[in-house]
């Protein structure tokens, strides 16, 4: 792939997902909007997000921005995710303004799936 519209960081990330794929046994969600797919899968650990997958379906800027998110919030714990950024993660990886939707999307999915972590197993009720 061509520099184009990519930055170097968007291409690393795109040719390089470490944290694709989806994980068993785990808290998933997935959203859709926009021309995009994302879907998040997380394992807990001592009340830390031990393992985070993704699967997207986007242009690079999508996929490379999954991928910085999980990179960015494994080991944290949960509570954090409120923390989650989208101008921070838009920044870092140079994503034109006219994509700001897509990357909206993957917010969507973030504040989701931090509803699912932190709601009650039905094995505690």
């Amino acid at each position: 792939m061509s520099a184009g519209p990519y930055s170097a960081r968007v291409r690393e990330l795109f040719a390089n997902p470490a944290h694709a794929g989806q994980l068993a046994d785990a808290v998933g969600v997935l959203v859709e909007d926009q021309g995009v797919r994302i879907a998040f899968s997380a394992q807990l650990a001592a009340g830390r997000i031990d393992t985070l997958r993704f699967q997207a379906w986007g242009c690079p800027h999508v996929i490379a921005a999954a991928e910085a998110f999980c990179a960015n919030y494994e080991g944290r714990i949960t509570a954090e995710l409120l923390d989650f950024s989208t101008s921070d993660l838009m920044q870092s990886l140079s994503v034109p303004v006219e994509k700001t939707g897509r990357i909206l999307v993957i917010e969507d999915a973030v504040r989701s799936l931090a509803q699912e972590l932190v709601r009650p197993s039905p094995k505690e009720h």
